[in-house]
């Protein structure tokens, strides 16, 4: 019988992070070194998520996707034999390479995995901005020609943001984070990235990163010009509570955010496999005798086989509900 699961996170060191996962989230961080990512749901080979509360705390990921992959999943389709999803809070202290994930056809081809994701924007200081699309009327020749002289980045759509912001990105969608950002990213499970442009800085070895020019070529969306943030701010009711508008619905997952300016609870209830992360505040899982407590920057996982979960909330809480699909 599973139960809702929380785990432990896996903290990655990129030449690009900073300490704020520490600052804003109590993270745990290993001393000194640049952390730019929290693995907070993973079943990839370079980290899988160990469970941390209840009978099966010490298990891991795979081992529920080997053993009780139907409890877990239900609907759900896996990724290539593994959970289909993976959750991370990502802190871009300086800015990201210059990317993009293969569509299905191409990573095929290519030998990669295809990666559809949402960043959520839950920090950001003033003047901070994605790289997202391209610059309406950039063309192939033109952003090639700009790959020579490492002017590329004038051929992509930058986007100012703040907290609240969110920005969908469909496999083929060129894209960066922007230095002083943090980000709650939900993806689909893979870890293929092709790298375009990385500012000419080196690497945590010193030397400079691996670039893949001609992969990348082949993934871009030529035409996929300015694409638009989409609305993620709360709109709430007149007792101050209320939920945005779905920020994606796609075949892989659907999210929402929803925000209580009051205590009480809610019933979460269905067959399907749903995750909740927490952006602000406090909030109370229940089922059965289970409880567990999630903090801003936390995240519990409700199996499909469970069919009720109550959310009791400390008010204000802001969080997001992610349904895989």
């Amino acid at each position: 019988m599973l139960y809702p699961l929380t785990f432990q996170p896996i903290f990655k060191e990129r030449v690009w992070g900073g300490r704020n996962l520490e600052r804003l989230y109590h993270k745990d961080l290993p001393p000194i070194v640049p952390i730019g990512e929290s693995w907070e749901i993973s079943d990839r080979p370079e980290g899988v998520s160990v469970i941390a509360n209840g009978p099966l705390a010490g298990k891991d990921l795979r081992w529920l996707m080997e053993h009780h992959a139907g409890e877990l999943l239900g609907p759900a389709r896996p990724q290539g034999g593994r959970f289909p999803l993976l959750i991370k809070i990502l802190d871009a202290q300086e800015r990201l390479s210059l990317q993009v994930h293969p569509p299905a056809d191409v990573a095929a081809r290519l030998g990669g995995e295809p990666k559809t994701e949402l960043w959520y924007i839950a920090d950001a200081q003033p003047g901070a901005e994605l790289y997202a699309g391209l610059r309406r009327g950039a063309t192939r020749a033109e952003f090639e020609r700009q790959l020579q002289d490492g002017t590329v980045a004038d051929c992509f759509h930058r986007v100012a943001v703040k907290p609240g912001d969110v920005m969908f990105l469909p496999s083929g969608r060129v894209h960066a984070i922007g230095a002083g950002i943090v980000v709650f990213e939900i993806q689909q499970n893979s870890d293929t990235t092709y790298r375009v442009f990385d500012w000419n800085r080196p690497g945590l070895d010193a030397k400079p990163r691996e670039l893949h020019v001609e992969q990348s070529l082949q993934c871009i969306d030529f035409q996929d010009f300015e694409p638009a943030l989409t609305p993620g701010e709360v709109q709430g009711g007149t007792d101050g509570n209320g939920h945005a508008p779905t920020m994606v619905n796609d075949p892989l997952f659907t999210i929402e955010h929803l925000r209580f300016a009051r205590g009480g609870h809610g019933d979460f209830r269905g067959g399907g496999l749903e995750i909740f992360g927490v952006l602000a505040g406090r909030l109370a899982a229940h089922h059965g005798k289970e409880r567990i407590d999630l903090r801003a920057g936390e995240f519990c996982l409700k199996p499909a086989e469970v069919e009720r979960v109550r959310l009791d909330f400390e008010a204000p809480v802001s969080f997001l509900r992610v349904r895989a699909g």
